[in-house]
């Protein structure tokens, strides 16, 4: 390919990430977080009563913990400021919950999307989108083979109203309690859209779902839940997409995903986020997996100022397993602090963890993990992997895995590697034919791919171009 040709996708893979769009806005609250605030989001979505009390709750538990600033090492958080956060913007679309054609939404919205490439891809690999602007979904469509099966993919506040009563069971109860942390009060408190899936029993999605987020206006906040329900034999995979343009204020991505894997069920979920470098991306992810359930976590964090993101699986029933497969990438004025979290409560269940990150000018990655063997867990298994790569003497990488093991009858592992690009890896593929950048990107995308290859061929490509184009300082 010519270098006219490089530099035009380039720059055309920029142009989908980097514009910007004037806000339109239906309705925006003020900024902060006030009962009043929650009162008046709660009231405009019409929600019922038990939804604005589990919100008010929620707030509380905010106001009395205190902001993460122990953890050594952890990204700095002393600009995170939620009373400049605007926490709901609601788009101006005229269907509330989302319409299901892309030419019902208004133009500047539809060319969002479009930008983006969501239509092409749901015409190409997926079997529903769910697509979130702002602080709502706006496009919401799942083939009719599955809903004819009961599989249900919706936004999230149309299941608060449509299936009431397991959003009401599930919904922050169980899984990821407001009291867990911080930023899961916050979030239990202002949250709005996102996507809900019900997979009834013994039903295979063969097709995956995609949610895309996109955060369009400065200084806000995106605070989508998703809540998944894999009934017994079931399995589904979930992909996830996510970006913002990049402002001069700071904005707050700070969503909340709650999995639960019934009896011999699978679920994949699968991340691609590439938020702009004025965003603090602070999620909390967890999964529930019941006897001889599989649970499989995906991620690819390539944007951001800081993440904080450390998905856990809670493996409940006998022979449960969980698969950890991340790639973290960080560049000048970045902190990307990621892991994974694994408790092992019952006998015979089995984890594995693979980590990968790259650090370049100066960026700052770390992996963070820990995993729990419960007593009486007996013939349980784990294995962590962590792979550090760094191309500079000012950029960091570290590892802090921790291990709690209760029980003696398991089997445990740990391996972690922390290197620099070698000289004499660039100079043998330098002596056959490839030059300084083209063999850095060879080496990289032999580095990332165990993660490229678990996703569907159009989201691997693009993971590799966005690492491309962090490689290249392009983005950003």
């Amino acid at each position: 390919m010519s270098s006219d040709q490089d530099h035009l996708k380039e720059t055309d893979t920029e142009a989908r990430f980097e514009f910007k769009k004037e806000q339109k806005a239906a309705f925006a609250a003020e900024k902060g977080l006030t009962e009043e605030t929650i009162r008046v989001i709660s009231e405009d979505k019409d929600e019922p009563e038990w939804m604005l009390e589990r919100r008010l709750r929620a707030l509380k538990q905010y106001q009395k913990m205190p902001m993460p600033t122990d953890w050594p090492g952890q990204p700095d958080l002393s600009e995170v400021d939620v009373d400049e956060i605007v926490p709901y913007i609601r788009p101006d679309v005229e269907v509330r919950g989302g319409v299901d054609d892309w030419r019902d939404l208004p133009d500047d919205i539809k060319d969002t999307f479009d930008k983006l490439g969501i239509p092409e891809a749901e015409k190409n690999a997926l079997s529903g989108v769910g697509a979130q602007y702002e602080s709502e979904v706006v496009y919401q469509n799942m083939q009719e083979r599955w809903e004819e099966k009961g599989v249900v993919f919706m936004n999230m506040d149309q299941a608060v109203q449509e299936h009431e009563d397991i959003v009401k069971e599930y919904f922050m109860t169980k899984c990821v309690p407001p009291s867990d942390n911080k930023f899961a009060a916050l979030h239990g408190a202002i949250w709005s859209g996102g996507s809900f899936v019900y997979v009834p029993e013994d039903t295979t999605v063969d097709m995956p779902v995609q949610a895309y987020f996109r955060m369009n206006s400065e200084g806000m906040g995106q605070f989508e839940h998703t809540l998944i329900v894999a009934e017994k034999g079931s399995e589904v995979h979930y992909i996830e997409g996510c970006s913002a343009p990049k402002y001069s204020a700071f904005n707050l991505h700070s969503g909340g995903v709650e999995v639960f894997v019934g009896e011999d069920a699978h679920v994949q979920y699968s991340t691609v986020q590439n938020w702009s470098k004025n965003t603090y991306n602070l999620n909390t992810k967890r999964a529930i997996v019941e006897k001889n359930g599989r649970m499989e976590w995906i991620s690819g964090s390539m944007g951001s100022k800081a993440t904080m993101l450390y998905p856990a699986s809670i493996l409940k029933g006998r022979g449960a397993s969980d698969n950890h497969i991340t790639i973290a990438f960080a560049g000048e004025g970045q902190n990307i602090d990621t892991g994974a979290k694994v408790y092992h409560n019952a006998p015979e269940t089995k984890s594995t963890i693979e980590s990968k990150s790259i650090s370049k000018d100066g960026g700052r990655t770390n992996y963070r993990g820990l995993v729990h063997i419960a007593n009486g867990a007996k013939n349980s298994s784990t294995a962590v992997e962590c792979d550090a790569l760094m191309f500079d003497n000012e950029s960091t990488s570290d590892t802090m895995p921790y291990m709690e093991i209760n029980e003696s009858q398991v089997d445990v592992a740990h391996e972690a590697t922390v290197g620099k690009i070698g000289d004499e890896d660039i100079f043998y593929l330098q002596s056959r034919g490839l030059d300084d950048d083209d063999a850095k990107q060879m080496i990289v995308s032999g580095f990332i791919e165990p993660i490229t290859e678990e996703l569907p061929i159009e989201y691997a490509v693009e993971l590799n171009r966005l690492v491309e184009l962090e490689m290249e300082g392009s983005l950003g």
